[in-house]
Order: C-alpha cells, then structure tokens, then sequence
C-alpha cells in the first residue's frame, strides 16, 4: 500500500554499536515502503520506553545480541505505509500501534495455538532491539500481525509502558493462580513492571506486599494500593517479614521482576503452602541460578512458573484495565538524547515507574 507520508532516505535511531559501551544515536537508512515485504509496515515512533531487558541486551547479558542493532523494544507511533499485497491487515495506515518485545510470531503453530506465542520459534527469531531493528529510532520496520491497536482516549506516553511492563506483570498475575483476598508478593514493587502489577492486583481484588528498597518507592507503592512494605535493605529477616506480613503463613503467589537470583529464592522460603512462584525477571547467566531444597517444593506442593511476556488476547486485557481508568503509568518523559542516562538510571536501580523517551520531533 503506497504511503501518502513523505519517508526520509535516513533518520535517528539509537544504535548498540559495541556491547557494554554507550549506545550511539546516528543517522540510519530508513526502509522506504517500496521495500517492504508482504506483512511487514513502517512505523513512525512517538515514544519509546526503556527497559531493564534493554540493559541486559546492551551488555549482551544473555549472549544474544546482535551488533549493530537500533536498540528498545517498547513503543508507540503510527503506520505509514503497509508493505504491497498486504492481504487482511488488521492495521491501516496512520492507526496508532504499539510495539512489543517479540515483533512478529507465526500464529500458526503449536505453542502459538495454545496462546505461549512467546514461545514460538519465530518469536524467538524476530525479538526488537535484539534480532531485529528496535524502537529506539525514528522509524522502524513491524509486521501487522503483531502490532497493537492503541485505544483511542489513551496518551501514547503513558499507555508506552504497557507494551511491556504491563504486559509481562498483567500475565504473570495470570498465571500466579491468587484469587480475590489472596496475598501476593511483588518484589520490585516500585519499579517499571512492580507499580502496575500493584495495580492490576488490586483491581483484580488481590492484597500486595511490595518488596523494593527507598523511601520514594514505599510512598508510591503505598499509594497505589499495597497494603504491606517490606524493605529488602531494611530487613534483618526478609522471609520472616513477608510472612509476619501476612499473618505468618506467607503469601499465595510471589512474582519477581527483578533480575537477581536472591529474591526468587527467598520466595521459595515465605510462600505458604501450595503458593507459585512466577519468574519474570531475567537475571545473568553469572546470577541466575535457582537454588531450592528438593523436600521443601515437594512438601509445601509449591509451582514454579516461567512466564517471557503476555499474548495478544493478554495484551487487550491489560490495555482495557487502563482504557477503564483501573491502571495508570508513573513515568517521566525523557528526550531521545537522554537514552544513555535514562539506561544508566535504569540499571541503578534509581527509577520510580518508568522513563519513557520522546522520539518523535
């Protein structure tokens, strides 16, 4: 489909040029829409948001990073022009769309029938801002398949966040099995994905005890919903804490959304019995090592769930949340040029909710 939108031959992106070093914002080719393929559509980014997988992938924590690849995988913006015989897209040019970690999935085999589309071999294979070009940039190519369509009403900074955090935090609530009144741990509480799961849990009638460290942080969570604080630097006994905090049986669910393997093994100590751990933090290999007594899971019939991200079903849900006014977005509006420092915050922990970068000029 020919765009009506002027493309320019070359725009910024944010480029991870060397792993461990700063990202550099150059001058990048822009695919022009007469190069597009079938399914695939240009994208022009209002915003962008960071992330810490985006620390993770610029130190190439994970050994996956692929160099030079325009960085982020966090964004809004708006189709400009639909790659020719486009068959059935559910997108047109100049819808509002939000971009998502994994930019395409085949939606045809197994894992994507049974809706683990973060499971599907090309998922894996097209991931933004790590195999594929990311949101970090002025333009960039998606597939229309995998867009999502942003409800009108909401503000594209502000709903950037969901594409993610919400995303993941929304769907590891899912999978945590807490029912109304049920308590559930949220370690990183006061973070990008921890202060919506804070949300989403009290919409859904589940109690909070927000982990996470700093005085800020405990005010925010407070505000949003949780009805207990534990202090990780703070606490002398953080498994006893969590418990005493409810009452001394400890918490039904936990769900950890930091990237350090200590917090995932605490939780296996303070869930009460039949309790689930979902894992959605992604620690280093050289951290991310799951250590438990084999008596005490099989005793107290503990779950352990891995959960990557939600899926496109998950994702209208957890937009509709917001779209009802149940979830709202603490986060600071940064300059593009300020993406080194925003990840430099990110990764120090000194981020309450989330920074989300201006792209478009």
């Amino acid at each position: 489909m020919t765009s009506t939108i002027a493309v320019p031959a070359t725009a910024r992106a944010a480029v991870i040029v060397t792993v461990k070093e700063d990202l550099v914002i150059k001058e990048v080719n822009v695919v022009q829409p007469s190069d597009l393929a079938a399914g695939e559509c240009l994208v022009k980014v209002d915003y962008a948001g960071c992330c810490h997988s985006d620390v993770h992938v610029k130190n190439d924590d994970w050994g996956r990073t692929q160099t030079p690849i325009v960085a982020g995988h966090e964004g809004v913006g708006h189709v400009i022009a639909i790659g020719a015989n486009t068959i059935g897209s559910p997108v047109k040019i100049g819808d509002r769309v939000g971009m998502k970690w994994f930019a395409n999935a085949c939606l045809k085999c197994e894992m994507c029938r049974l809706g683990y589309e973060s499971c599907c071999t090309l998922a894996r294979q097209q991931t933004h801002g790590l195999t594929v070009e990311g949101t970090f940039a002025e333009y960039t190519r998606c597939w229309v398949d995998y867009l999502t369509p942003i409800p009108d009403g909401l503000d594209s900074a502000a709903v950037t966040p969901l594409l993610c955090a919400g995303l993941t935090i929304y769907k590891a609530l899912k999978l945590s099995n807490a029912k109304p009144g049920h308590w559930v741990a949220l370690s990183g509480a006061g973070g990008g994905l921890g202060h919506l799961g804070i949300q989403f849990a009290v919409a859904m009638g589940i109690r909070v005890i927000a982990i996470d460290t700093g005085a800020e942080k405990r005010d925010l969570c407070y505000k949003l919903g949780a009805e207990k604080w534990v202090d990780f630097v703070e606490s002398k006994d953080l498994v006893k804490d969590v418990q005493d905090a409810t009452g001394g049986l400890g918490p039904h669910a936990a769900i950890i959304a930091v990237g350090h393997a200590l917090p995932f093994n605490q939780a296996i100590m303070y869930l009460r019995s039949t309790g689930t751990l979902v894992a959605i933090g992604m620690p280093g290999p050289a951290n991310g090592i799951l250590n438990l007594p084999i008596a005490l899971l099989i005793s107290k019939c503990l779950s352990i769930v891995g959960s990557a991200t939600g899926n496109r079903q998950d994702m209208a849900e957890a937009l509709d949340f917001m779209a009802r006014g149940k979830v709202d977005c603490h986060h600071e509006i940064r300059d593009f040029n300020e993406v080194n420092n925003a990840l430099k915050d990110v990764s120090e922990g000194k981020v309450k909710g989330r920074i989300v970068l201006k792209i478009a000029s």
